[in-house]
């Protein structure tokens, strides 16, 4: 699969019930529909319900299929309601959110030494919100289906 064929990306909240808890469905993903995933914050317990937030990327066939697959195995699977964005006109570009960005969304560029925000490879996470010190970061929150 080549990078062009990689580029559908979506995160997605999943429930997992206790059934299903202790098996492999996240790795199956990359097994069975040749998708790749970044696992952003997870709590599943064992034999108990858990909660993964996941981002996925390569077709939209495969991301459709794969979707499919966890349904059917009793996995609630939900859109993400979120995303974040970055007042620019607040932003010191002090670089402390680019320590904490767990997929590089936020990164430092060495020649211009101000804080690049890649949007399209934000998991909307949040963890940016909570370090940066002047409160240029932002969680907006789905309503409906206007941002």
């Amino acid at each position: 699969m080549t990078d062009v064929d990689k580029s559908y990306r979506k995160i997605i909240y999943l429930t997992f019930p206790q059934e299903v808890s202790g098996r492999p469905m996240v790795c199956n993903l990359t097994r069975l529909f040749d998708l790749t995933f970044n696992i952003l914050k997870a709590q599943i317990p064992p034999r108990r319900e858990g909660n993964m937030t996941l981002e996925l990327s390569g077709t939209e066939e495969n991301y459709k299929k794969g979707v499919s697959y966890l349904k059917d195995h009793g996995i609630k699977v939900a859109s993400a309601a979120q995303r974040i964005s970055r007042d620019e006109e607040s932003c010191t570009h002090c670089g402390t959110c680019t320590a904490i960005c767990p997929n590089d969304s936020l990164y430092l560029d060495r020649t211009t030494m101000r804080v690049v925000f890649d949007k399209e490879r934000c998991a909307a996470c949040g963890l940016c919100t909570r370090v940066c010190p002047v409160r240029a970061m932002h969680v907006e929150v789905k309503n409906g289906n206007e941002w």
